[in-house]
């Protein structure tokens, strides 16, 4: 599959590791429609591939991600924020989500392990991807942001689900209700990364030799320790799933959201007034 072409993704496969890069088209690996299409048949592909027993996940230039693709994801949005809105754009918007939120779990499923190499930003989106990946590096420049709440919106693709796992609930809801960025020192303190290296190139050498030293075990024993790990939590991430598609498809739309959006395209500070 390292021959096929993508439009949001470079994938490459050599000594039974993929490496996974994201290319955007958008702005900083921003994700757009083929992200999001992409993702789970690219998990996909590789799950079912004997060649590959672990993956890297990284980004392409200086940034992990920017996080959703606003502009590019604009139409999942317009229906269900339209005057007088009902039960079949909520419904839509619904399906819409759980699309989104299937994508991110493709990489938390798929049975070969997975690491992520972020640099640079990780922001939104970026944080539901690696709090779907199994180990998390950083280098030293890397800046995470759960912002949703920034913008008027409760995330709800994977990090209110994983996280508390991962960070814990009191550092979850720190980020979660402040909206702040955290560098790469406070992340691996709060244990959202497993380590913190120099810069991109030694990041990814870092997660390179991880990837090396799982496909050097057994391979379907690796698949059996991933599912048992995963086992207890598996129903308390889909229900927490579940649950933020219905919150946000009946309570997304507001005027904070549209004065959110409308002050990032204008480039100002927005100004909520809670309607």
């Amino acid at each position: 599959m390292s021959d096929q072409q993508w439009n949001a993704f470079e994938v490459s496969i050599a000594d039974f590791i993929a490496e996974v890069t994201l290319t955007g088209p958008g702005k900083g690996n921003a994700m757009g429609p083929d992200f999001w299409r992409e993702l789970p048949e690219i998990c996909a592909q590789l799950d079912r591939d004997d060649d590959v027993r672990a993956i890297v996940l990284t980004g392409a230039g200086s940034h992990f991600s920017y996080g959703l693709d606003l502009a590019a994801m604009g139409g999942d949005l317009a229906p269900v924020l339209a005057d007088g809105a009902k039960a079949r754009a909520r419904t839509e918007f619904h399906d819409s989500i759980r699309r989104l939120q299937a994508a991110i779990s493709a990489v938390a499923d798929c049975r070969k392990p997975v690491i992520a190499a972020v640099s640079g930003w990780c922001i939104g989106g970026g944080v539901d991807l690696i709090s779907a990946a199994d180990i998390r590096y950083a280098s030293s420049d890397a800046k995470f942001s759960v912002r949703e709440v920034r913008v008027a919106m409760v995330a709800d693709v994977g990090s209110f689900a994983r996280l508390p796992a991962i960070i814990g609930d009191g550092h979850l809801r720190e980020l979660a209700l402040t909206g702040k960025d955290v560098d790469a020192e406070r992340a691996a303190h709060i244990g959202l990364v497993n380590d913190v290296f120099d810069d991109r190139e030694a990041v990814l050498a870092a997660a390179r030799a991880t990837a090396a030293e799982i496909a050097a075990n057994p391979p379907l024993v690796v698949h059996g320790v991933k599912a048992v790990l995963d086992h207890s939590r598996r129903a308390a991430v889909e229900d927490s799933l579940r649950y933020v598609a219905a919150w946000n498809s009946a309570f997304l739309p507001s005027d904070d959201l549209t004065e959110a959006v409308t002050a990032v395209f204008q480039k100002r500070p927005p100004e909520f007034r809670g309607a």
